[in-house]
């Protein structure tokens, strides 16, 4: 049977009963996967504390079976991540391939998307899922990769980051590249204070909007990962390499005058921790955002709008492969910019650089 989503015409290779389905939510995203086997929309061990039973999901994506996914040709790729994902030109689609050399020259799975990733379809080669083993369809990357461009059509941005919440209520964002000391941080505060750490390596911000439903599970102090399985190698290298050549759209746009008011931001957790292992289902009001770098005298500076911006675009997650992705992303970060306030933290690991958070005032 033929397919309809919107802006997307795509040949299934069989009936799609659509008989079960699975939900998850992730910074106010949430995606439903719908398809024939039970196995085929199962959530890993990741997403599961993510899970949601809410309706009209945001991106919707139905899973199917293929015997066969053919190489794409190269002349359509528009980026190469270097590790188990490619992205490509589908007509006025987009289409991520996922492959790995221990499993044959082709695709284990692809997804096809629409523009403004709201329909999918997501195609399981039949050679790599075995029917009766759960497949975790969207394990990391795609998952991340789903809501990263998802992102890009609302007010919204992941960050590197560890978002930490204090029994007051105060929470801050610790901003920085990797080995910049946002395990270390994590680690500290909850040595040191009765905490909720809702990721200790990926922050989701957004525009809080009061009276809304967060969709969240309730607070509970000091939850880690737990369970939620091991490590994972991220391949987001060459999305980092990418930063630098973004430096005259910064500057392009730093100082601009739109109509947009800042207003208060929140921060929510992500299924993608750090070494910490910490990642919560959950959000808070964001107090500050502080850009960690190691130093000496656990030094903290207020940045200016501009430098604040290009800072938090440094160690954000952006797709670059459209000019208009990085635009939304400097837009909205202008408007963090102005409605939470950021610094420069140059600290030393130990406990003097929570205390120096503590009593710190603006």
């Amino acid at each position: 049977m033929r397919v309809h989503l919107p802006e997307l015409n795509i040949q299934s290779s069989g009936a799609l009963d659509i008989a079960h389905k699975s939900s998850f939510l992730v910074g106010g995203v949430s995606v439903q996967l719908s398809g024939n086997l039970q196995n085929d929309v199962a959530l890993g061990p990741a997403l599961l504390p993510f899970h949601f039973g809410g309706e009209t999901p945001n991106i919707l994506i139905q899973v199917e079976r293929s015997e066969n996914l053919m190489p794409s040709s190269s002349r359509d790729l528009l980026f190469d991540s270097g590790s188990v994902w490619r992205l490509y030109r589908a007509g006025d689609a987009l289409q991520f391939d996922f492959s790995s050399s221990v499993l044959g020259d082709g695709p284990y799975k692809r997804l096809l998307v629409d523009n403004r990733f709201t329909n999918a379809m997501l195609s399981l080669s039949h050679t790599s899922f075995s029917d009766r083993s759960p497949a975790a369809p969207v394990e990391y990357p795609l998952d991340e990769l789903l809501i990263m461009h998802r992102l890009t059509q609302e007010r919204a941005i992941e960050l590197h980051g560890a978002g930490i919440v204090r029994a007051n209520g105060e929470s801050n964002l610790f901003v920085g590249h990797s080995g910049a000391g946002k395990s270390t941080t994590t680690r500290l505060w909850t040595s040191r204070e009765e905490v909720t750490v809702l990721s200790d390596d990926r922050i989701i911000v957004r525009p809080d909007m009061v009276g809304e439903d967060h969709g969240e599970t309730p607070f509970r102090s000091g939850d880690g990962a737990g369970g939620l399985g091991v490590l994972r190698l991220r391949d987001g290298s060459a999305s980092r390499n990418h930063h630098s050549a973004q430096g005259d759209n910064v500057k392009k746009h730093l100082g601009r005058d739109d109509n947009t008011k800042p207003g208060p931001m929140r921060m929510y957790g992500t299924p993608w921790h750090g070494e910490a292992m910490f990642a919560l289902p959950n959000s808070a009001p964001l107090t500050r955002i502080f850009i960690l770098e190691h130093g000496q005298g656990n030094v903290i500076t207020r940045l200016t709008r501009s430098q604040a911006v290009g800072e938090l675009f440094a160690r954000s997650f952006v797709p670059f492969h459209r000019h208009e992705y990085v635009d939304s992303a400097l837009s909205f970060l202008e408007q963090l910019a102005d409605s939470v306030p950021c610094y420069r933290y140059s600290f030393e690991p130990d406990q003097r650089a929570v205390d120096k958070i503590i009593h710190f005032h603006d």
